[in-house]
């Protein structure tokens, strides 16, 4: 089962040019998707008019700086997600993206690589795909129903629904019902076109509702923790007061806070 490419077995009853155009569609709506985020909110506007409100008075951060602020952004923001203090929101978050990236990468290559079972498909392609997929289920879920600060500190129900949840909760839908498609194939089910007409609509839903759902803004992120670290190292801190100089009042890593 591990080892079998869902996508290679679905050819006998969809042509591949088909699956593959579907995959061009998707990408094309969260591009599409991503754009229109950033003018109907400003993103963008923003960013650059800020940066251009500061730069006079800022202290200049030469080449060197601001390649190794670059760097640093991507190791510790991007890469190991450090703007997460919690440790099981960050291995959940961790999870999640480091599962959607295999999970969409063995995707795109075995529905453009390895399209057909006449073309045999390197084991670890499908292994890498359900192993994704998994990561993707465990950090989701966890984070969903244990660690959501509306679940976790208010006492509100894991089933209570706004639009805000739209990305994660798509692509919990998207990613389960693939995984019971791929699952019920290998076993022949009856309910195969059933979980496979069902896993479609979700992931249309995933990314094609990028303008309404939090999907782009793991393309903000990295660009917002990038200028927030110039900015700090430049001495403007996004317009916002240095630090008070008097003792901590709100817990530290050495006393737990008592205010919440």
């Amino acid at each position: 089962m591990f080892t079998v490419n869902p996508f290679a077995e679905l050819s006998a009853s969809i042509p591949p040019a088909v699956m593959q155009t579907y995959v061009v569609v998707m990408t094309v709506l969260v591009a599409a998707g991503t754009l229109f985020d950033i003018v109907h909110k400003g993103s963008a506007k923003y960013f650059f008019a800020n940066w251009r409100k500061t730069k006079s008075k800022a202290r200049q951060v030469g080449g060197g700086e601001l390649a190794s602020i670059a760097v640093h952004t991507a190791v510790v923001d991007v890469l190991a997600s450090g703007e997460f203090c919690n440790a099981r929101r960050r291995i959940a978050h961790l999870l999640t993206m480091y599962g959607f990236l295999l999970y969409v990468t063995s995707t795109a290559v075995m529905v453009f690589g390895y399209p057909t079972p006449a073309v045999a498909t390197p084991d670890v392609w499908p292994t890498l795909w359900w192993i994704g997929g998994l990561m993707i289920l465990i950090g989701g879920y966890w984070f969903w129903f244990f660690i959501r600060v509306d679940v976790a500190a208010e006492g509100s129900s894991p089933f209570r629904l706004m639009r805000a949840d739209l990305f994660v909760l798509s692509l919990l839908a998207s990613v389960t019902l693939g995984l019971v498609w791929a699952y019920a194939q290998t076993r022949g089910s009856s309910w195969t076109h059933a979980w496979f007409a069902l896993y479609v609509i979700a992931t249309t839903v995933l990314f094609g509702s990028v303008p309404w759902s939090k999907f782009a803004h793991m393309f903000f992120k990295p660009a917002a923790a990038f200028e927030k670290r110039v900015s700090y190292a430049d001495g403007t801190r996004s317009n916002l007061p240095g630090p008070a100089n008097k003792p901590e009042q709100f817990g530290s890593a050495r006393t737990a806070p008592r205010h919440y």
